[in-house]
């Protein structure tokens, strides 16, 4: 039951080249970087994350984009990062854009096992018809497009089916957790991360402040241990601002 490894490179070891990857956090908030930094000094790449967004670009999954370790993302927001851009329209990099909260539901059916569900975000828009560019080609045109996906009509609405989402692994950020794998997370960095946890195989936790069983209280875990299958201690207390923004002098 004690699932706490010795350090983030030994908690990501056995992760391979070509794996599929959840990776919490929003923004730059409650992000994984120690673990994303142990994934970076493993030296693998072919990596297709699924996360919110990219970081940006020195910080964050930003830093395993810069040396071009990940071939696929599956994203909502993308704004802060240049050189994802970059790679994007230059065919390096194939992006599936996801309404944010469908990511959501893919990633949280994903843990539930559910195969797949039926939501209106989309409907009527290239999201259900398909054809948006996934990957560019060199030249400029559309290598790889988005298949069109089911619609059906309930209740005189249109409704799009879209598939769960379940990854080789998933790195998280939390508060607290205890040797058993449950979670505490605090404010922001409660989004994605108890999803993507959810969404993956074999799930490694960073956490802020680790505690023994039973301290904390079962009323308040974000996240049970079954979810979670590797616990390590975070050693960076690094945290960074996405952007900073100041008000101007009264």
């Amino acid at each position: 039951m004690d699932k706490v490894r010795p350090s983030a490179a030994d908690a990501v070891s056995d992760l391979p080249a070509g794996a599929t990857l959840a990776v919490g956090g929003f923004g730059l908030c409650g992000i994984p970087s120690d673990l994303i930094g142990a994934v970076h000094d493993l030296g693998v790449d072919d990596l297709r994350v699924v996360s919110n967004n990219c970081g940006v670009d020195d910080w964050g999954l930003g830093v395993l984009l810069h040396d071009r370790r990940i071939s696929r993302m599956t994203s909502s927001y993308v704004g802060e990062n240049k050189e994802f851009a970059r790679q994007y329209l230059s065919g390096e990099l194939e992006v599936e854009l996801v309404p944010q909260g469908t990511l959501a539901e893919r990633l949280r059916a994903g843990g539930c096992g559910i195969p797949a569900f039926f939501t209106p975000a989309g409907g009527g828009t290239q999201i259900a018809e398909g054809g948006l560019p996934w990957r560019y080609a060199p030249d400029g045109g559309v290598a790889v497009a988005s298949p069109p996906k089911e619609t059906r009509v309930f209740d005189s609405r249109e409704y799009v089916l879209e598939e769960a989402i379940t990854t080789d692994f998933a790195l998280v950020r939390a508060a607290k957790g205890d040797r058993h794998g449950n979670l505490v997370f605090t404010k922001s960095a409660m989004n994605f991360n108890p999803l993507c946890a959810m969404a993956g195989r074999v799930t490694v936790a960073e956490v802020e402040e680790l505690v023994e069983p039973g301290e904390l209280d079962p009323e308040h875990v974000h996240l049970p241990g079954i979810f979670v299958q590797r616990v390590v201690l975070v050693t960076n207390s690094d945290k960074r601002i996405e952007r900073r923004t100041v008000r101007e002098a009264q």
